[in-house]
């Protein structure tokens, strides 16, 4: 065995394989895993962190964030990443686009991205990716660059934005997504966005399996309909409300849709985002047996799996797609159990009050959309799925090794020799109860307020350096950006 810079012993080391934990150490040198077994000998210079029997989780790969959507990305590089650290998770793998939000500007990603990559820098107290959005014309002929130069492999569309704004209705498409005046962003350009991905993973057949395509499915001209009657009729309010205003059938036709073109466009990475409903993950799997050929993967959030629209804390909770009544959280619960949820996410989106909420502060339909939760993530399924039975090896499946695998993070997602020592130490019967004020986050209210979890992220390392220590964020921004596919 190398000489270890850290052994952390006494720990039980959850796998993605294994329903149950092996009681082992763990050795750290140069940010890796260089051993692990019973009883490893301790060398002089070596630090001994004693980790009293919790669950050693791989440090969560959460492929669902949103910094600097509502805040400048600087401040949410470092202060959302605290966040995380505190949720075990050690890789956040954030969304971009151009238009307004995020950095407020059109144009080329040649432009962008650098920006991006220079307001985040030497901020993060985890390490970090991104996905890209390509809203014109112009950023699908950019695919190929952002893979080679920037390691960007994933990409995303917003299938509602058609003709529905972040929030709402929208009456400006272009100069809400800052788009050329004589674009479209519609059912045509998300063939040719799939045609560019397609393109490039021939181009790179060494990624093609981790170069892919993330879709927001929701329909914007049913979305668009249902809420104008909704509002109209003025039988509901709060999540309520914004969930009928946004049907569970919305998002099945548009993940129908999303499917087909895949299949035109014969682009087999196809990841389906954050499935709320039970008609949504009926679609999802029904899609899966008519076009076998495609590698659908099926995204659930954390706000989706621990709250509804009766336990969700007031309308801060509105998000897209919506929360919904408890019948599809507990739908989305039997597909966790039965296998068929790929990851879990948080969706992790900081809208802070004076952001959040309009005028009236009641009215939901005049908030903003999203909410932060990657604080909640790990504890949150742990508890959840400990009270279901759902085995520690499925939640490292979930919210570790299958994303990373999909999202050419080698180095990551497994506590194994060779892979990146991001660990999270997990004391799975600690009670506590949730309350934004102890959040690192700047969001001042979460609708997950009150939930009482029976599991707590205690210490979080990123590449064997501690950033969460007895509960408390520690030291300074480890975190790097990281060019898939790692340890290429």
């Amino acid at each position: 065995m190398p000489h270890a810079d850290l052994i952390i012993k006494n720990v039980r080391i959850v796998r993605h394989d294994r329903t149950e934990a092996e009681t082992a150490d763990i050795a750290v040198t140069d940010g890796r895993i260089s051993a692990i077994g019973a009883d490893l000998p301790v060398e002089e210079g070596t630090q001994v962190v004693d980790g009293g029997g919790k669950l050693a989780f791989p440090g969560v790969v959460d492929a669902h964030q949103h910094w600097g959507i509502y805040n400048p990305l600087d401040v949410d590089t470092s202060t959302e990443s605290r966040a995380c650290a505190q949720g075990g998770v050690t890789t956040a793998i954030t969304y971009m686009r151009t238009g307004q939000y995020y950095l407020n500007k059109g144009g080329p990603y040649a432009e962008v991205f650098p920006e991006v990559l220079a307001a985040s820098a030497d901020k993060a107290y985890v390490d970090y990716a991104f996905h890209l959005a390509p809203m014109s014309k112009e950023h699908i002929r950019e695919i190929p660059s952002l893979i080679s130069e920037h390691g960007v492999t994933s990409f995303k569309i917003f299938m509602f934005y058609g003709s529905h704004g972040l929030h709402g209705r929208s009456a400006d498409q272009n100069s809400f997504l800052m788009i050329p005046a004589d674009e479209r962003y519609d059912l045509a350009h998300f063939e040719f966005v799939m045609r560019g991905i397609q393109d490039a993973r021939q181009q790179f057949p060494e990624l093609a399996d981790e170069i892919s395509l993330s879709l927001h499915c929701e329909t914007a001209e049913i979305m668009t309909a249902y809420t104008k009657m909704v509002e109209e009729a003025g039988e509901l309010s709060g999540l309520a409300a914004y969930s009928a205003s946004r049907p569970p059938h919305s998002e099945g036709l548009a993940v129908s849709i999303a499917s087909y073109l895949a299949h035109e466009t014969e682009l087999p990475t196809i990841n389906l985002l954050h499935l709320s409903s039970a008609k949504a993950m009926d679609a999802a799997l029904r899609m899966k047996t008519a076009f076998p050929h495609v590698d659908f993967r099926r995204e659930v959030t954390i706000g989706h799996l621990v709250t509804d629209i009766d336990t969700a804390s007031g309308i801060g909770g509105k998000v897209n797609p919506p929360i919904r009544p408890r019948d599809d959280v507990e739908a989305l619960w039997e597909h966790v159990m039965a296998g068929e949820v790929d990851w879990v996410v948080s969706d992790h989106a900081c809208c802070r009050d004076e952001q959040k909420f309009g005028e009236p502060r009641d009215n939901v339909f005049v908030a903003k959309s999203g909410f932060g939760g990657a604080e909640y993530l790990l504890p949150a399924l742990v508890s959840e799925g400990s009270r279901r039975g759902l085995d520690v090896g499925a939640v490292a499946r979930m919210l570790a090794w299958a994303p990373a695998q999909r999202f050419g993070l080698r180095t990551k997602g497994l506590l194994d020799v060779g892979y990146d020592a991001d660990i999270a130490l997990v004391d799975p019967d600690a009670t506590w109860t949730i309350h934004a004020a102890d959040s690192e986050s700047t969001q001042e209210y979460t609708p997950f307020e009150g939930i009482e979890l029976s599991a707590k992220v205690t210490d979080t390392f990123l590449r064997g350096t501690r950033v969460l220590d007895s509960g408390k964020v520690t030291g300074e921004p480890t975190g790097k950006y990281l060019s898939r596919p790692t340890g290429r």
